[in-house]
């Protein structure tokens, strides 16, 4: 039996789960949700409906997972607890300071309801928080470094469209190379947030919007900005789309550490991707985790889950017996 597939919201997420659901041989494809008029999102996939949100609930035992594609600025903390008392959910929540107070409410809603909800999916959080773990582990007189780019951060660039007077933006994350080459050396360097990455945002503004304003919200936004050195350039949208339409990142997870009686040997641990698309990579690893809420919801499990709780078995079709023959 396949897995019923349902996706909140068509943007690039949206579209990508819609690819990630394709090549899956164990899931199907039920509906696409959205706010906006449902006549106007034309999706890839035959035969399946696009509905309005406001009909979701005559969906509840149609959908097995409801994969949740809105942005963590201000979608995700009112859509995941909302939806995990009628769905088994999972979201790719990024905002990593607020994690702990999301992943309350989150329980708080999936337990209630007999739910399960998996968030924070994606590469960081989601697959770097887990090499993060292994890494801590298997090094634990150590120090962690995670850099993120170069590349366009959606959430990030999805934060700065939310301005007033904003039209459209991305926002390139960058690491600092004297950062990089001063962990990679294994000296256990202690650096701020702002040494090791430079964000630089480019923005269209709407019409008569006060430029100098837009750039301080930028400038100033908690848990996004605040604590980094910043650029912002104003651009047209005839600019944004010649040459920021594209949506490559990746980065790396490095630990380094020291065994031995007298710590006299180190050791590097590094972990890297890079993606040319980073809502289809991002989806891919949220349907696979998808998979594993499904078969942890089989087993009589609710509540909220995060990566770092759910056995890597999960996540792939093959059997026990297959994964012990071949990958391991």
């Amino acid at each position: 039996m396949s897995i019923r597939i349902g996706i909140l919201g068509y943007g690039n997420l949206g579209r990508g789960i819609e690819v990630a659901v394709r090549d899956a041989e164990d899931m199907e494809l039920v509906a696409v949700f959205t706010r906006r008029n449902p006549d106007s999102v034309k999706i890839r996939t035959g035969n399946v409906p696009v509905v309005s949100v406001q009909e979701i609930d005559e969906w509840k035992d149609k959908i097995d997972i409801l994969v949740l594609c809105g942005g963590s600025a201000t979608d995700l903390p009112e859509q995941t607890p909302k939806y995990a008392t009628m769905f088994n959910v999972i979201d790719s929540f990024d905002t990593h300071a607020r994690i702990p107070e999301h992943f309350a409410a989150v329980n708080e809603a999936a337990n209630k309801s007999g739910h399960i909800a998996v968030i924070s999916v994606g590469w960081d959080p989601g697959m770097f928080s887990v090499q993060r773990a292994y890494a801590n582990a298997i090094l634990p007189d150590g120090g962690d470094y995670t850099f993120w780019g170069k590349g366009v951060s959606q959430g990030h660039s999805d934060a700065i469209r939310r301005i007033k007077g904003v039209k459209d933006a991305r926002q390139y994350t960058i690491p600092k190379e004297d950062a990089l080459k001063k962990v990679r050396e294994g000296s256990l360097p202690d650096l701020s947030t702002r040494d090791k990455h430079l964000r630089e945002c480019y923005v269209v503004l709407e019409d008569g919007a006060d430029a100098a304003a837009v750039e301080n919200e930028i400038k100033t936004m908690p848990n996004y900005f605040a604590d980094y050195d910043t650029i912002v350039h104003f651009i047209s949208e005839e600019e944004m789309k010649r040459d920021h339409s594209g949506l490559a990142h990746g980065g790396f997870v490095i630990r380094t550490g020291k065994t031995g009686f007298d710590k006299e040997h180190n050791h590097v641990i590094e972990y890297s991707l890079k993606l040319d698309s980073n809502p289809e990579f991002t989806t891919s690893v949220l349907i696979a985790y998808a998979r594993a809420a499904y078969r942890m919801k089989n087993e009589g499990q609710t509540g909220c889950k995060t990566v770092l709780d759910i056995p890597p078995a999960y996540l792939l079709t093959q059997s026990g017996e297959e994964l012990r023959a071949h990958l391991l």
